[in-house]
């Protein structure tokens, strides 16, 4: 903690200067300029497991998650609280489940999410309908005409009995773990660079300013879903990719992107990837949806950070994306806190004044080329963007429940069109910051 509230003097330092005397980038460093955090896409092997259906038996005293699959894997299972969940980590898989599968559930589990939450690891997350405990987590190995099949035994307890078993521990984590088989997920080396102390900024010999992008969701995390079927999680990422290569090709800027495929990232590790590499800016891209019967809102909208909503519709969409973490089955009690002293707050507080400026310059380089929202500027409390010491935005690019906005979103032209929009808001917020720190200007 010493270490980062010593990185936090020195970024109030540099703010402060930057206010009195006009001298104020904070150093960029490290990654490559067409870089991002995730090394590898996915493993390199031939071929992953399979898993080709998903069954629940049982009703809510006792429940059985049954996972077909083509070969014996290792797993290890664990409960959450907070909301009651259990969380099934496997290696890689190829879920080749039907459509709706997961949506609905029975008897203890209510619904099931599954996906890639990192390379070479795959994650199921059953939502409970209340407290319980796993009794039997296995994989059989396939026999009597019958596949390979994950087994998970639920039994329901009362919230006095209930216990959450965090990653490796507890006896019921360990008689989840099927030791008969390698562990179920090693973790990346990019996963263990982003939770070291985010005071520990990576050097580099390249004194251009870092940009990062943060396409949302990803993994077992979908976003929101249009109703024909595209998911946020997609949309996104194929954005954040093209905004990557535009600002890059400009070759004033380096680029890191948060996840550069299909791999779900805790909303904290997000804000340490930011700070890890001291960026100059970090720009979360999502694409939101309003449910039935609440409207037919469109247009883009810009979000910093606050501690009170600017409108109802923006706590909302806080909320929900806030939920990230408990969609991928994180641990919530376990999140770190930043200290809150008065360094953090002075740092936040210059912080959120870059965050407002870059934001109004994003507003008017969108106007004339896309739709926006009727009230393009917005602010809440969203975990995202909580970087003490990194001007942050979220950038909604529409309405995926729009039938109108879901066109642009599928766009190559109206992508094309949008991110040379914000790579242009990015390049005149941080040229005025890179003249204003010049020697002669100081």
């Amino acid at each position: 903690m010493a270490g980062s509230a010593n990185h936090i003097l020195l970024r109030v330092v540099g703010l402060f200067c930057g206010a009195i005397a006009a001298c104020g980038v904070p150093p960029a460093v490290s990654a490559e300029a067409t870089g991002s955090i995730h090394p590898a896409a996915t493993p390199r092997v031939e071929s992953v497991p399979v898993a080709s259906e998903a069954r629940i038996a049982g009703d809510a005293k006792q429940t059985r998650f049954v996972l077909d699959l083509d070969r014996k894997i290792g797993l290890h299972a664990f409960t959450l609280g907070h909301p009651y969940r259990v969380v099934i980590d496997i290696p890689q898989v190829a879920f080749r489940l039907p459509e709706n599968a997961g949506k609905s559930g029975r008897g203890l589990i209510k619904a099931f999410r599954y996906g890639l939450v990192m390379p070479g690891g795959s994650r199921l997350v059953l939502d409970l309908s209340g407290p319980a405990r796993i009794d039997k987590a296995e994989v059989l190995e396939a026999e009597n005409g019958q596949p390979a099949r994950l087994v998970l035994d639920l039994a329901a307890v009362d919230r006095a009995a209930f216990a959450p078993t965090s990653a490796g521990d507890g006896p019921a984590a360990a008689h989840a773990r099927a030791d008969a088989s390698p562990p179920a997920i090693a973790a990346p080396e990019s996963t263990a660079a982003a939770s070291d102390s985010a005071g520990d900024a990576l050097p580099s010999p390249d004194a251009r300013p870092l940009i990062v992008i943060d396409p949302g969701h990803g993994g077992i995390d979908n976003g929101t879903q249009a109703r024909s079927g595209e998911t946020e999680k997609e949309i996104v990422l194929a954005f954040g990719l093209a905004l990557r290569d535009r600002i890059v090709k400009q070759g004033k800027y380096r680029v890191v992107l948060t996840r550069d495929d299909d791999t779900f990232i805790p909303l904290g590790d997000r804000v340490k990837i930011a700070r890890k590499h001291n960026a100059a800016l970090f720009v979360s891209i999502h694409a939101d949806a309003l449910p039935r019967r609440e409207g037919d809102a469109r247009g883009a909208t810009i979000y910093t950070l606050s501690d009170r909503a600017s409108d109802a519709e923006a706590e909302h969409l806080a909320e929900l994306e806030n939920k990230a973490d408990a969609i991928g089955g994180v641990d919530l009690n376990e999140e770190p806190t930043e200290v809150a002293d008065i360094l953090i707050d002075l740092a936040q507080r210059e912080t959120r004044t870059f965050s407002s400026r870059f934001a109004r310059i994003l507003m008017d380089e969108m106007k004339s080329r896309v739709r926006l929202h009727k009230h393009p500027l917005k602010s809440a409390g969203f975990k995202v963007l909580k970087a003490p010491d990194v001007p942050s935005v979220l950038v909604e690019l529409g309405y995926v429940s729009n039938k109108d906005d879901l066109k642009h979103l599928m766009s190559d032209r109206w992508r094309s069109r949008t991110v040379g929009a914000i790579a242009e808001a990015i390049d005149t917020f941080l040229a005025k910051r890179i003249v204003s720190a010049a020697p002669g200007n100081r």
